[in-house]
């Protein structure tokens, strides 16, 4: 199997919101890319899905007054069932989604 990693992974824990039909669903990144995200989540997402999602970054790592939501469009392009998470090792699904667009939110007043 071949390599389908474009660009360099940071390891970043981050919260995120997967928005879908029946409400937000809290998760959180475990690493990132330029074009992709793999996330912990709860949420059953299947492979070839699409998926909408806020990543939260926050004001103190950036140097920045506020917080910086990043809202991400994209696809799920693997899955990994009952991954171990956190320090209470809770299982939760690894996702590996792929970035097509995104776009920067402002939050907050200045």
């Amino acid at each position: 199997m071949s390599e389908a990693r474009t660009g360099k992974r940071f390891p970043l824990e981050l919260p995120i919101k997967i928005h879908n039909k029946s409400g937000d669903d809290s998760a959180t990144t475990a690493d990132m890319s330029a074009a992709g995200v793999y996330i912990m989540a709860d949420t059953d997402l299947p492979v070839g899905s699409p998926i909408a999602f806020d990543i939260t970054l926050p004001a103190s790592v950036l140097g920045t007054p506020t917080d910086v939501e990043v809202r991400c469009t994209g696809r799920v392009v693997r899955k990994e069932a009952g991954a171990a998470a956190g320090k209470k090792k809770q299982k939760k699904n690894g996702v590996a989604c792929v970035i097509d667009e995104y776009k920067f939110i402002r939050k907050g007043s200045r």
